[in-house]
């Protein structure tokens, strides 16, 4: 995909991962649309970005509706869906309920399932199109007091390889990108992002991930994409 002139739609991008990626994305010359609950928080990202805003909620069917009519109408079109909206939840098995999975799958699973299925009706019409799910190390493996979260994101690595299956034959390319740990406000509950580390990844470089995967020409995608910080234990 020419990332200029493209035109890109971006779920949770007032922060982290989806700011940095609006951001790259704007220089290089794409049109983008940004998402996010925070108003307050998505006019700052704005001023960052360059990116045009929607106050919407992935979890709610009005609010996806609602953000691809202004999408379309700003944009004029679409040729990708970043589904980078997610939230997390940790706690022993002991401790879990069903309120706590309900909280985190209608953002990470539901809400990204209902934002593709209304971006690949746009791209099957137009027999074009990209699907970038953000997921993450923990689709990979699980580990202690993951059970919600991990879980989550294994069932977007299954849906994502359902929607390739489905979606191929239309032209239509569909990737995941598997962030390990990055320095965001990715739970904290305050949503204040925190500061880099050396030996953490940032969100610039999972940015330059999706940048490079849309770009390969589109006769070819990348399937998946892990990224890991090189040295994690660097002090």
């Amino acid at each position: 995909m020419n990332i200029n002139g493209s035109r890109v739609l971006i779920t949770g991008g007032s922060l982290g991962i989806g700011k940095a990626t609006a951001q790259l994305l704007v220089k290089h010359g794409a049109k983008v649309v940004i998402t996010g609950r925070d108003e307050k928080r998505l006019r700052l990202a704005v001023k960052d970005t360059g990116a045009f805003p929607v106050v919407a909620d992935v979890s709610k069917a009005s609010d996806i509706k609602r953000t691809f009519e202004e999408s379309m109408k700003y944009l004029g079109g679409l040729d990708c869906l970043i589904n980078n909206a997610g939230i997390g939840y940790f706690s022993p098995l002991s401790d879990m309920n069903i309120a706590d999975f309900h909280e985190v799958y209608k953002v990470n699973v539901y809400g990204a399932a209902l934002m593709a299925q209304v971006a690949a009706e746009i791209f099957k019409k137009q027999q074009y199109g990209n699907i970038i799910n953000i997921g993450s190390t923990a689709s990979q493996k699980g580990y202690e007091q993951g059970t919600i979260y991990a879980s989550s994101k294994f069932a977007l690595r299954g849906m994502t390889e359902c929607w390739r299956a489905e979606l191929r034959k239309y032209n239509i390319r569909v990737m995941l990108i598997n962030p390990s740990e990055v320095t965001t406000a990715f739970n904290n509950p305050d949503r204040i992002e925190r500061e880099e580390e050396i030996k953490k990844l940032r969100s610039v470089e999972i940015a330059q991930s999706i940048k490079s995967a849309l770009e390969m020409d589109d006769r070819g995608f990348i399937t998946e994409l892990t990224v890991w910080a090189t040295n994690p234990w660097l002090n």
